[in-house]
């Protein structure tokens, strides 16, 4: 197809800005600013409306006003202006076959068939060799011999086809009738209003822009890969219907299928959904399947989505990426099964998560609940709450292609053959798309109130100080290129009385005769620290460099003790980023460009100050005002250093028992290890030597031990069959001495623990070292006895115990 000039493309975009022309009588948010062409009618001449509420009139109930809600429902069903989805950017979706298509697509692609007669091939020679040939068969000529094993062998292809047919219903969307994303949309649509009832908020350059973008990715008959960021369930749906309102192609969504429900589940999969195994091991026929459906869905022009973090984030920052649909991506680009796709990075925004509650309860050991229909539609409830707004954003999209020669010309020869260096060039894709995300996010006011309370000292705030500091923050947020939620003209104690309402499960407000001032404290610390880290990735920095000078700064004294040199600050700032690397998304450059920056901008803020031989202290406009944006910086980072403090003490529970006369190390099974660290944790919580409690959530702990075992501090192997467990043992150079039969505190596992102990906030239990090490490697030890039993015997010994309480 011949490229198009920049003109016919603008014409192509008038085209489609028409195509959503709305008569005066419909009751979808039209402004007379707008026209009534199209919801994202912006000219180069004004920004007015830059920040749109894309469904400011939208009728929310039928009481309110049944006239305009019978109106709305049917223009759904007339398919009336967008709600049809008739011409949409993008290739064809949502005709009859339009998955039976992709699904023969698939069956008799080379590579699937490859694999059927390759396994076939397999079994057919287990069977051979291992039958033993009967008279009737030694009779048989050579040539009938051949004969019957090529029959069988068709057998088995055969069985196998049934096999991957199977694979294929089960995972495939089934996009073939407009009619069902229609009557998924009206309804998505009055969950959306009613749940966040200040509205869906985007800005409408970015969508132009992705709008120019899909018209020549269908010019091309290209993809776009959408990448949101995932904190609810009601992400997809929210991605979908933007995309579906503002007439895109709505994308094809990868899904865990334990989300593939009876009844909501196929709802799902007409909309786009289509759900894959969390894992899938040596299962050849699935791992080929799924590459080859991706490979199909980008070679025809087909939107993907998926979540980049593989799951939802139960803490509030981005996760670590996961790489596997991005890397089936890549492999089929460079395998040339496409041309290019486009990168869309995109940041969702709430106010209030639905479900805040139950990841403070998994996070803190308790079993996931599995999904339902029943707690689905148990859930209306909430439709009677308002959790006030959603923010969509979404960044600059890019080419792969692009992106891809611009890292061979940056890294110089890569063999892309070589999985460990493509493995690098994947990792630098998913960070990048983090990146990216945080770029874009924007700071809501239930982040601002969440962070505010859990970054002050004392037991509470008073309303005035409160708003003060949430100026405060927003001022830094937007100074630093941050984004916060639009306030439309209210002001900060408006916005401030919004969020305190929406949160008032979270937040509670102490009033009275004998009180001078409404005084507001958090409820549920933890559940609200959610939204303090939405607020982290912007002062991440600027955090380890405070908390890394707080060693120095806890033992007090006057101004000329509680400084450092700034190559000691460098060096510890180097040590904590290098333990943090897979929590934290820093910004692109090396250690000392980034400590350079980050410093410059600690002085010109006047947190730090730097004196003309190197010296790095506090400065004294922060001690004036109390060392409170200083502690700021700390609160925010010293949950996550407690989190790995935590991991390396719980260490010392996979020491060998007193009794054992072996120095090989002691394996455990890995998720009665995690269990035990967490008991360890909420055990010193409780007895003060921690000072967080979200510090035993167990999503910080796990990358904790993913980064000792990058240090091999920390083993772990898979053992047993058919369905393995992971085990994990401490390494023979970091297990602890014993002095007398008792754990010592000494050697290179209690020197991780002192060094990241250095970084911790102080506490009145805290301060002697030798007190705390008798009380953690007392505790530590009395799990590290348990390793002597079996799980199963240690199982058992429990429940007897148990059940002589009774």
């Amino acid at each position: 197809m011949a490229q198009r000039t920049e003109k016919e493309l603008q014409d192509l975009m008038d085209h489609y800005k028409r195509y959503q022309n709305i008569p005066v009588n419909d009751v979808i948010v039209v402004t007379q600013n707008q026209g009534a062409n199209d919801p994202l009618s912006v000219t180069p001449e004004t920004n007015e409306h830059e920040h749109r509420n894309i469904v400011e009139k939208e009728p929310r109930r039928i009481l309110e006003d049944p006239l305009a809600f019978m109106v709305n429902m049917g223009a759904y069903y007339q398919g009336k202006g967008w709600r049809g989805y008739k011409s949409y950017i993008g290739n064809k979706i949502f005709y009859p076959d339009f998955s039976k298509n992709i699904k023969e697509k698939i069956l008799s692609s080379k590579q699937v068939q490859d694999v059927i007669h390759q396994l076939a091939d397999r079994q057919n020679a287990i069977l051979e060799a291992t039958r033993k040939p009967t008279k009737k068969f030694k009779k048989l000529s050579p040539a009938e011999q051949q004969k019957r094993i090529r029959k069988q062998e068709k057998a088995l292809c055969h069985e196998l086809e049934i096999v991957a047919n199977a694979i294929v219903d089960k995972c495939i969307s089934t996009m073939d009738n407009v009619r069902v994303i229609r009557v998924a949309v009206f309804l998505v649509n009055n969950i959306l209003v009613r749940l966040y009832h200040q509205g869906i908020h985007i800005k409408e350059s970015e969508w132009v822009e992705l709008k120019r973008v899909a018209l020549i990715a269908q010019q091309n008959k290209q993809s776009l890969i959408l990448l949101p960021s995932h904190k609810s369930h009601i992400d997809y749906l929210v991605v979908s219907y933007v995309m579906y309102r503002l007439g895109i192609q709505v994308p094809h969504i990868v899904a865990g299928d334990n989300l593939d429900m009876p009844v909501v589940g196929s709802i799902l999969r007409s909309c786009g959904a289509f759900y894959i195994r969390r894992e899938w091991g040596d299962d050849i026929m699935y791992k080929t399947i799924l590459e080859e459906y991706i490979s199909i869905l980008l070679s025809e022009g087909m939107n993907i989505e998926c979540f980049v973090e593989g799951t939802r984030s139960r803490l509030g920052k981005l996760l670590a990426p996961k790489l596997g649909i991005l890397k089936i991506i890549l492999d089929a680009f460079l395998e040339e099964r496409f041309s290019d796709c486009y990168i869309v990075p995109i940041s969702l925004g709430y106010d209030k998560i639905i479900e805040t509650s139950s990841y403070a309860e998994e996070l803190l050991g308790t079993p996931k609940e599995k999904e339902s229909v029943w707690g689905i539609l148990s859930s209306s409830r909430l439709l009677q709450l308002k959790w006030g707004r959603v923010d969509v954003r979404v960044a600059k999209p890019y080419s792969l292609k692009g992106w891809l020669e611009e890292q061979l010309s940056m890294r110089g020869n890569i063999d892309l053959s070589d999985t460990h260096q493509k493995s690098v060039l994947l990792k630098s894709l998913g960070y990048r798309v983090l990146a990216d995300i945080n770029s874009i996010a924007v700071v809501m006011p239930s982040a601002l109130i969440g962070t505010v309370i859990l970054t002050l000292r004392g037991r509470g705030v008073g309303k005035s100080e409160l708003i003060r500091r949430v100026d405060w923050l927003t001022k830094v947020i937007t100074d630093k290129g941050g984004h916060v939620a639009e306030s439309h003209g209210m002001s900060t104690s408006q916005i401030v009385d919004r969020a305190l309402t929406i949160h008032k499960d979270l937040v509670g407000e102490r009033k009275g005769k004998d009180i001078l001032e409404p005084t507001f404290y958090g409820i549920n610390p933890f559940e609200l620290s959610y939204y303090r880290n939405q607020v982290i990735h912007m002062f991440v920095e600027e955090a380890i460099a405070c908390v890394s000078l707080y060693t120095v700064v806890k033992f007090g004294g006057g101004k000329e003790l509680q400084k450092m040199r700034y190559d000691d600050l460098l060096a510890e700032i180097s040590f904590l980023s290098s333990i943090l690397k897979l929590d934290m998304i820093y910004k692109p450059g090396g250690i000392e460009s980034n400590t350079h920056r980050t410093i410059t901008w600690l002085a010109d803020n006047n947190v730090l100050e730097v004196t003309e031989d190197g010296w790095v202290g506090l400065s004294d406009v922060e001690r004036a005002c109390g060392r409170e944006n200083y502690d700021f910086l700390c609160f925010m980072i010293w949950p996550f250093i407690e989190s790995y403090w935590l991991a390396a003490v719980s260490l010392f529970s996979l020491a060998p028992p007193s009794k054992s006369s072996t120095k090989e190390p002691v394996w455990v099974e890995n998720k009665l290890f995690a269990n035990r660290a967490q008991a360890l944790g909420k055990t010193l919580y409780y007895q003060g030597d921690l000072s967080y409690l979200e510090a035993v959530n167990k999503e910080t702990l796990n990358q904790a031990f993913t980064r000792y075992q990058e240090k091999n501090i920390l083993l772990k192997r898979r053992q047993g069959s058919p369905k393995p467990v992971s085990e994990v043992a401490l390494s023979l150079d970091y297990t602890p001495d014993r002095v007398n039969g008792v754990l010592s505190p000494r050697g290179h596992l209690w020197e991780l623990v002192e060094r990241i102990g250095k970084f911790r906030r102080e506490g009145k239990n805290r301060r002697d070292n030798a007190t705390v090490s008798t009380r953690v490697i007392r505790l530590a030890e009395i799990v590290a006895e348990d390793n002597a039993t079996p799980p199963t015997k240690a199982i058992f010994k429990k429940a007897n115990q148990d059940k002589s309480k009774l």
